[in-house]
């Protein structure tokens, strides 16, 4: 069997496989190492449990996650199934320390929780949607042994209907990922958060196979404003149901069934019809309702969602004023 030797290469190839040919301020640096001072490990106390988490542990001990800062004041995010049992939580700071931190809000449908400590850990921007096979890196308390950073590409946008939570609006990422990293960032080369930590998708094992997944910045800008606003999330209803397609339905088109139209609901004022054929909110193509679900989703009450239809062959697109 022959082995690729790269000295059997020129400098001029080495650059192509490298992609800097051509570009002399190209970097290999895709992480920002500033994000570290903005992501703490978090310890949460669960009953019957001691703290800890590290794999080498005595079974039963209860496992570590992460946490972002994403406002001032030592507001940080997180994967509320990290902390939603917990007795107590404290976090463990970028500099070492230990602090207490307190449960100030929940959001059950999007599986995310704010804390709070009292520290100063600066907040990580948001950044936009990254693009189909960007770079990114992941940085979580990967099986409790502190920080550490993994990085990968952005394999999908727009998940949802995976099955781990009502509102799904995921970024999916082949950035190793394991137990310990829930409530960690998925940060681009700027070191703005795309993403929060999540999921791993897995049939037999807890572990990392590629398939990993993060709440989007949108998502998670969505919920934290109203949690850091009013202490719970405030969602709109659309006053529509909607259905798949049937099978016979899927060969010639594609799209959601509108099978119910709430009577001076939001998507009766706008026009909306039994029978329409939904195939894009804001859009977003949608296949699966959960895939419009999170898209209405990403709206609060009072804002427009713009729904487009095919009716009788011809395509339509209507305002949705969702209803508080």
């Amino acid at each position: 069997m022959r082995l690729f030797d790269p000295r059997a290469l020129g400098l001029a190839a080495l650059l192509v496989l490298a992609g800097l040919q051509g570009n002399s301020t190209a970097s290999a640096q895709t992480f920002d190492p500033k994000v570290l001072e903005s992501v703490v490990s978090v310890l949460p106390l669960w009953p019957g449990q001691p703290q800890g988490g590290q794999p080498e542990l005595p079974p039963g001990v209860a496992p570590e996650g992460t946490a972002v800062a994403i406002a001032p004041d030592g507001h940080l995010a997180t994967a509320l199934h990290v902390v939603d049992r917990a007795l107590s939580i404290s976090v463990r700071l970028p500099d070492g320390r230990v602090l207490p931190a307190e449960l100030v809000a929940r959001d059950p449908p999007s599986d995310l929780a704010l804390l709070q400590v009292e520290a100063d850990v600066p907040p990580l921007p948001y950044g936009p949607q990254p693009a189909l096979a960007s770079p990114v890196c992941a940085v979580g308390n990967q099986f409790g042994l502190d920080l550490s950073v993994t990085c990968g590409v952005v394999s999908a946008v727009n998940r949802a209907g995976t099955g781990f939570n009502p509102i799904e609006d995921f970024i999916q990422t082949d950035a190793v990922v394991n137990p310990g990293a829930s409530g960690g960032a998925l940060v681009d080369p700027q070191g703005r958060l795309v993403g929060l930590l999540s999921a791993i998708f897995t049939k037999e094992s807890d572990a990392n196979i590629g398939v990993n997944f993060a709440v989007s910045a949108a998502l998670l800008r969505r919920v934290y404003d109203d949690l850091l606003a009013h202490g719970a999330v405030r969602r709109g209803r659309p006053g529509l149901g909607l259905a798949p397609l049937k099978a016979e339905e899927r060969a010639r088109q594609a799209g959601l069934r509108l099978w119910g139209v709430q009577p001076g609901g939001a998507a009766a004022r706008a026009g909306l019809q039994v029978g329409d054929l939904v195939t894009a909110i804001d859009g977003r193509p949608v296949r699966k309702v959960p895939e419009a679900t999170s898209a209405i989703q990403l709206k609060r009450p009072g804002e427009a969602v713009e729904v487009t239809v095919l009716r009788d062959g011809q395509p339509l697109t209507l305002r949705l004023i969702l209803d508080p």
